[in-house]
């Protein structure tokens, strides 16, 4: 059965400073994110044993936990590489015409993203992602790790507004941290992922 890893980080873990530390860095990677690959596999080890046994009293707790985790784990590997020392200012090419296309222009575009952010009720993220349904960029609010998730969506930009993710360095200001969260954005990691979801959903729909 595969089972799930957890990555490396692609910097060290003080390299977003002053934006993000090291110690949330490291925190949020080593604890956070590990727990979150331990409990996808938990979850797989057990939906195993119950096709084994053929005893299915527990799927629905056992769907909901792979669900959960696996999208903690998904969700943090696809912010890890979001993010760059050498990122923030914006996109250029393909992605800053998409988001024009779409959202009328950056400026217009970041507004809406960060709003999204900070209103967020309780835990969860602020997600741009492709659809390859209505073939457009969405932003919506993931609830938690996997709730609220258009099916069919590819995920382009996610921002963790969970709070292990800023309490650390921002409190409960959570304006400040998506504010320095613009600073470090690695818009190259974004375009190829947009880039990518293009080709893999064009004429498929």
């Amino acid at each position: 059965m595969t089972v799930y890893t957890l990555p490396e980080l692609p910097y060290d873990y003080a390299a977003l400073e002053p934006h993000i530390s090291g110690k949330i860095m490291e925190l949020h990677h080593d604890k956070h994110h590990k727990t979150y690959v331990d409990g996808a596999n938990t979850a797989l080890e057990a939906l195993e044993a119950a096709r084994e046994s053929a005893d299915f009293g527990s799927i629905t707790k056992l769907e909901k936990d792979l669900a959960f985790h696996l999208g903690g784990h998904t969700n943090h590997t696809v912010f890890w590489n979001n993010l760059s020392p050498d990122g923030g200012g914006e996109p250029d090419g393909e992605l800053s015409a998409a988001l024009s296309e779409f959202f009328g222009d950056f400026e217009k575009f970041k507004s809406h993203f960060s709003q999204t952010a900070t209103t967020i009720q309780g835990s969860g993220w602020s997600v741009l992602a492709w659809d390859s349904v209505g073939e457009r960029l969405n932003v919506f609010q993931l609830f938690d790790q996997q709730g609220n998730v258009p099916v069919g969506t590819h995920p382009i930009l996610m921002l963790d507004m969970w709070e292990h993710a800023f309490y650390l360095d921002y409190l409960n200001v959570k304006a400040d941290y998506v504010k320095a969260f613009w600073q470090i954005v690695n818009w190259q990691d974004a375009a190829a992922r947009l880039a990518d979801a293009r080709t893999k959903t064009a004429g498929l729909i």
